[in-house]
């Protein structure tokens, strides 16, 4: 189901948001040596239980926390080396990304950390960017355990004067730091797009709550204070409510309205109205489906979204027949932001294109590989000939991600062949 109404109109002509373009990892659990080239603005990922997908989602989330709630904390919460470090491997863990603001050049942010005395450390940080179309490209931010040297300027260039800026402390990202500095703006754009990645762990418990009363933009990762993202809908963006009414109402039929209601000691009630009844019943008796399904376009319809949103596994609780239609909401959605999903549904798979999804399997070492689907041999030209991605899985196309069946490597294109 495509979108052709105003606020679809709008999304289009809002600018370009900085873009995720590539991902490596390094030594993370049972990502031992990953990497995922030419990230598409939607990114599916897709495997057998224990294939790597979450582990991958948890990168993101690490690497949010480590800016959000500083590098320890994040460490410590995920049971420091000992649980994140590759099982029998040794070096540090390395997560490595370009990502592409516009009119400016890719830029290459690379971290190391390691543990010592138990704490963590960063063993090495580093930004660099090829100003001009060809070159060497050179590092504007470089640092090794609290110690380094900075370009400063908004086009900080190879001849620019380094100056050393030092760290309180070896477990401090200097991106975090100096990102929060007017002289850096490039150095602060990667910190506000990383502080700004919402990677949500959405619950239809959680959103069955009854929170304070009080209007807030943002969906939290749980979802527990939708009611309150209504609420700020209903005031600042009434418009933008009604439409994802009107959506929800397309996907759950007998819906008509979804309310916020302040109650004399402070709560705020979630109430959703079905026809033909003329009192609404409290979001605490709503379906599993219904809330998830009002959950998800809340986000995707956000007046201003975050700039890179995962999901894991959108097909919980809610009817296979839905799931095309959410998936073409998810690639509308990427006018304006970036979108990192997990599945295991062959529906959702089915409105997907083959340079969109991946598909992880563990080797024979235990540790997560990945090839995009549009690099295994002859699915792209199945796909025009109007096979449907899940279907192509489910009979066995992919020659990998299927847990009933030993995994080997699949069969990948040589240069050039299939590539459209």
């Amino acid at each position: 189901m495509k979108n052709t109404n105003a606020i679809g109109s709008k999304v289009q002509m809002c600018e370009r948001p900085p873009r995720l373009k590539y991902l490596k990892v390094k030594n993370f659990r049972a990502l031992h040596n990953v990497e995922f080239r030419d990230l598409a603005p939607l990114t599916v990922l897709l495997g057998p239980n224990g294939s790597g997908k979450s582990t991958v989602f948890d990168v993101f989330a690490f690497l949010s926390e480590c800016f959000e709630i500083g590098l320890r904390r994040a460490w410590d919460k995920r049971g420091r080396a000992k649980e994140l470090r590759t099982r029998e491997a040794e070096g540090p863990i390395t997560i490595e990304i370009k990502y592409k603001e516009p009119n400016y050049p890719t830029i290459t942010y690379h971290l190391s950390i390691d543990e010592k005395g138990g704490a963590p450390v960063v063993v090495e940080e580093w930004l660099q960017w090829r100003r001009a179309q060809r070159g060497r490209p050179f590092r504007f931010l470089e640092y090794r355990e609290g110690k380094g040297q900075a370009v400063s300027g908004d086009k900080p260039d190879e001849e620019d004067q380094r100056i050393e800026i030092p760290l309180k402390s070896a477990d401090l990202l200097a991106v975090n730091a100096l990102g929060q500095f007017a002289d850096h703006p490039r150095v602060a754009a990667l910190r506000e797009f990383i502080t700004g990645w919402y990677v949500s762990y959405l619950s239809a418990d959680s959103a069955r709550g009854q929170p304070e009363a009080g209007p807030q933009e943002r969906l939290s990762r749980t979802g527990d204070n939708l009611a309150n993202v209504i609420q700020y809908l209903a005031e600042q963006h009434p418009e933008r409510l009604e439409h994802i009414f009107r959506v929800l109402r397309q996907r759950v039929p007998r819906i008509e309205k979804v309310l916020s209601e302040t109650m004399p000691d402070g709560r705020l009630l979630l109430q959703i109205k079905d026809a033909p009844f003329s009192q609404p019943v409290l979001a605490k008796f709503a379906s599993d489906g219904t809330l998830k399904m009002l959950a998800y376009l809340v986000l995707l319809y956000d007046p201003s979204p975050p700039p890179f949103i995962g999901i894991e596994e959108p097909e919980n609780f809610l009817h296979p027949r839905l799931l095309p239609e959410l998936a073409e909401e998810c690639r509308l959605a990427t006018e304006r932001t970036q979108l990192l999903i997990t599945t295991h549904s062959p529906f959702f798979l089915n409105a997907l294109k083959p340079e969109e999804v991946w598909v992880l399997w563990r080797d024979e070492k235990g540790h997560t590989q990945a090839s995009r689907v549009s690099d295994i041999t002859g699915i792209s030209q199945l796909v025009q000939n109007g096979a449907l991605l899940g279907h192509l899985w489910m009979e066995g196309f992919f020659g990998v991600g299927d847990p009933l069946v030993n995994q080997g490597a699949p069969r990948l294109q040589g240069k050039g062949e299939g590539r459209q």
